[in-house]
Formats: C-alpha cells, sequence, structure tokens
C-alpha cells in the first residue's frame, strides 16, 4: 500500500463525514441535544397515508428504531381500503401500546387536525398529489419515491412544498448512505475528474415481482373508493389489479424508470450538480413476463447530461433494467478519463484510465487515478429492496430530526422534482418513441415537438 494512497482515503472519509452533517445522528444527536429545541419536549403525532407493503416491510423497523429518543409517535392510519386500514390501525396499536384511529381517508384524518407529519406510501402517482395534501394541512411528510409520474403533478407539488413551511423528505435513501456522501465529495473535490459517463444497471429474475397474486381476490369494490383511488387519472373501471399491483399499469406507474432508476438517477443528478436531462431516449419493451403488464419489463435507456448551454460539454449516462436474469445486484459506475468510482465494490480505481503506452501516441502524460476505498467509511448497501434497511433507517431519522430541527433534510423536495424529470423524459420516450427532452421556460417534458402530458 503506497503512501499516496493513505491521505487521499483520509480525505475521502474526513470529506463525507463532513458533508454528511446531520445524517450521523447517533452522534451528532443525543437525547439531551433535543431539550435545546423549542418545542423538543412536544410529541410529534405521525399519520400513515397508505398501508402498503413498502410501509410495512420497512417504514414500521425503521421508526421502531429511533421514535422513543426522538418522542414521536403514530396516532392514525388512512387507507381507503377497509381491510388494510383495520390491519394498520392494529398493526400500530399493538407496535406503540395504545389505540391508534383508523381513517377512511385524508381529508377525514387532517380535517380532525389529528397529526402533525405523516409517511406518505401510496400508489406511485398519487405520491406529489398526497404530498400537496399534506403541506396544505400543515403537516411534515416523508414521501416515496418516484415523486411524481407527470409534469404537471410534478410542478404543482413543489409549488405546494416551498409554498409551506413543511419538511419534505423524499424516500432517495442513498442521499443517507456515508459511502455515497463520500462518493459526492471525492467527485466534487476534482480529483475524479470530468464525469463522463454513467452506467446503471438493476437487474431481477422474479415472476412475481410487483405481483399480489394472493391479495387481489380479497379486495372488493364496495371495500374501497375506486373513484379516490383513481385521483386525476383517467376513468376506468374498477380493477384490483391496478389498485394492488399498480406498479405493472400505466398511468398509475411507469415501473421499472420510476421505482428503480428514480433511485439511481438521483445519485447521478446530486454528484454532478445537473437538475435534469438533456435528452433521453428508450427502447424495451415486455419480452418475458406476459401477464396483462403495461409496463415494461425489460428496458434501456440512454441519457445526456450537461450543461443547456454548452452542448460540448457533458456526459452519457445508461440504465438498463430486465425482470427475468439477474441477480438482484444494482450496480452504479461512474467513469472518468482516469478511471473509475464503483459503487457495488465503493472503490476508486485506475480501471480503464489513460495508461502511458496509450497516451504515447498523442504525447500525453498517462491519467491513472490512485486506488483508494470508500467502504471504510460504511459497506456499500445496493439490493433490489432499494437501500436496505440501514440504509432507510438513517434516512428517516433524518427527516425525524429535521421534523425537530426544521433543517432542511437530505433529500429535499427539489430532490424529488429532479429525478421526477428524468423518469418523466424516459416515460415520454417509452410512450412516444421519440426522443425525450426538457423545455427550461415551460418546464414541460418534451417528445416530437409536443409536450408530454401523459
Amino acid at each position: 500500500m503506497s503512501n499516496e494512497s493513505n491521505p487521499r482515503r483520509d480525505f475521502i472519509k474526513q470529506a463525507a463525514l463532513a458533508s454528511a452533517g446531520v445524517m450521523f445522528s447517533q452522534v451528532a444527536w443525543s437525547a439531551s441535544s433535543y431539550k435545546r429545541i423549542i418545542g423538543a419536549n412536544d410529541r410529534v403525532r405521525v399519520g400513515v397515508v397508505g398501508f402498503s407493503d413498502r410501509h410495512r416491510a420497512t417504514h414500521i423497523p425503521c421508526f421502531m428504531n429511533h421514535y422513543k429518543e426522538l418522542n414521536f409517535d403514530i396516532v392514525g392510519v388512512s387507507d381507503i381500503w377497509k381491510m388494510r386500514r383495520e390491519q394498520g390501525a392494529a398493526t400500530w396499536k399493538e407496535k406503540m401500546g395504545h389505540d391508534v384511529v383508523a381513517y377512511r381517508n385524508n381529508e377525514e384524518m387532517y380535517d380532525k387536525k389529528a397529526v402533525d407529519a405523516v409517511f406518505i406510501s401510496t400508489a406511485d402517482f398519487q405520491h406529489a398529489l398526497h404530498t400537496i395534501e399534506a403541506v396544505k394541512a400543515g403537516c411534515d411528510a416523508y414521501v416515496e419515491k418516484p415523486f411524481a409520474e407527470t409534469m404537471e403533478d410534478n410542478r404543482a407539488a413543489l409549488k405546494a412544498v416551498k409554498a409551506s413551511k413543511q419538511i419534505v423528505q423524499i424516500g432517495s435513501q442513498r442521499r443517507s448512505g456515508s459511502n455515497y456522501h463520500a462518493a459526492e465529495a471525492f467527485i466534487k473535490s476534482g480529483k475524479f475528474g470530468p464525469i463522463t459517463m454513467v452506467e446503471l444497471t438493476w437487474n431481477v429474475n422474479q415472476p412475481g415481482r410487483w405481483r399480489r397474486p394472493d391479495v387481489v381476490p380479497l379486495l372488493k369494490e364496495e371495500d374501497t373508493d375506486w373513484k379516490r383511488y383513481l385521483m386525476n387519472r383517467p376513468k376506468e373501471a374498477f380493477d384490483a389489479r391496478k389498485y394492488l399491483e399498480f406498479r405493472l399499469f400505466w398511468p398509475y406507474s411507469s415501473g421499472l424508470p420510476g421505482q428503480w432508476m428514480s433511485h439511481q438517477i438521483d445519485t447521478v443528478h446530486w454528484f454532478s450538480g445537473l437538475q435534469h436531462p438533456r435528452s433521453v431516449v428508450a427502447n424495451g419493451g415486455i419480452y418475458m413476463w406476459k401477464d396483462g403488464r403495461r409496463n415494461w419489463d425489460t428496458i434501456t435507456a440512454v441519457f445526456d447530461y450537461g450543461p443547456a448551454n454548452d452542448l460540448s460539454n457533458g456526459f452519457q449516462v445508461t440504465f438498463g433494467s430486465r425482470m427475468h436474469n439477474g441477480d438482484e445486484h444494482p450496480a452504479e459506475i461512474y467513469y472518468s478519463n482516469g478511471g473509475e468510482l464503483n459503487l457495488n465494490t465503493n472503490k476508486v480505481s485506475p480501471t480503464g484510465g489513460l495508461i502511458q503506452k496509450a497516451a504515447d501516441a498523442m504525447k500525453m502524460k498517462a491519467n491513472l487515478l490512485s486506488e483508494m476505498s470508500l467502504s471504510e467509511v460504511e459497506p456499500v448497501i445496493a439490493s433490489a429492496n432499494t437501500g436496505g434497511d440501514r440504509l432507510t433507517s438513517n434516512h428517516i431519522r433524518n427527516w425525524m430530526e429535521c421534523v425537530r430541527s426544521r433543517k432542511t433534510p437530505n433529500a429535499p423536495v427539489e430532490a424529488g422534482y429532479s429525478h421526477s424529470i428524468a423518469t418523466i423524459m424516459t416515460n415520454a420516450s417509452v410512450h412516444t418513441g421519440q426522443k425525450a427532452t426538457f423545455d427550461e421556460k415551460s418546464q414541460e417534458v418534451m417528445a416530437g415537438g409536443k409536450a408530454f402530458l401523459a
């Protein structure tokens, strides 16, 4: 191990610690810290908007890690399906040791002035609209991604949040991972060199992914509010699959782009400082799982990133995802002329960098990064379960701390707005077969010379 690599690794570790800031809450925030904050001794009453699979699997255990120390409580569950809201109230009653009110819908919960903050984990297309309801009711919110599936909803939600004083955390857990903070610090230090390309992949082999065959027969139209479910989407006849397996059906979800790409493309925006792609083209189809779904089971999307007014500078990003062959280990690899930063191995390496033999022909010097590890800070967390418990736990804690401190959380609403632009541009290319671009003035996604209105 060379002497040069030691201080460089120290830089990564120190920069990550500095940039992560409030993320390292177990050290930075103790129970006594909250006593110095006005209102810190008041209990924060939390409501659940949508007692979903995501909420049960991740929000519950992560919230339980921190609620006592930060004096949070779950007091209500809003779900338009009778079975789910009763399950939710019973589950949280057992966890909290007191009654939890089951609300038929969000309006009923907000009208009671019963909650100060909410978890939002409903269908993809509902996230932005439910965020608007929450902040207008004076509630802070932890909002699952994708933030929005149309630009109309995206703009409206951004405007509502910015006009409020509420703390909104987008569920982009990578922003609370110390290895990602280390990567951001290294890239922004300039030591990596200009990004030249990013490869994002997310492959699984799961015929049952996003399917709910055991639950679909249990949902009856008379036990829910189908009209309220549809919100601003086109009217369709009641369909339990589109309600419970919404990730498979456009326009209730974009599937692969909204569910998985939104996580990975967010790191591109974060690390590069760019808010959205300049253009996107996408191709794919339903090649394997012909089960009535509308959304593709295979996609390749190619993005061009860079300053809008300087087409000579920029880089390419590719996102590839398939649901019929994969090892459930999403990959994120950043390339520069000097090597690569691999977020699966948490290593910076000279792999692929400009070696002297190749440089000699042009009378140039070799350009090779020194090998170093980001994993000294925190092991990589990459799984088809969108981040792992530790990452989500960090992220939920960060939101809870910011509800207390009123500081900006790790993944503010602007992060959701930006990743939604990228996913909507991908959707536009998917559904029109055209290259999608973004109009800065109108804040519209364009395809074939027209605004993509989904």
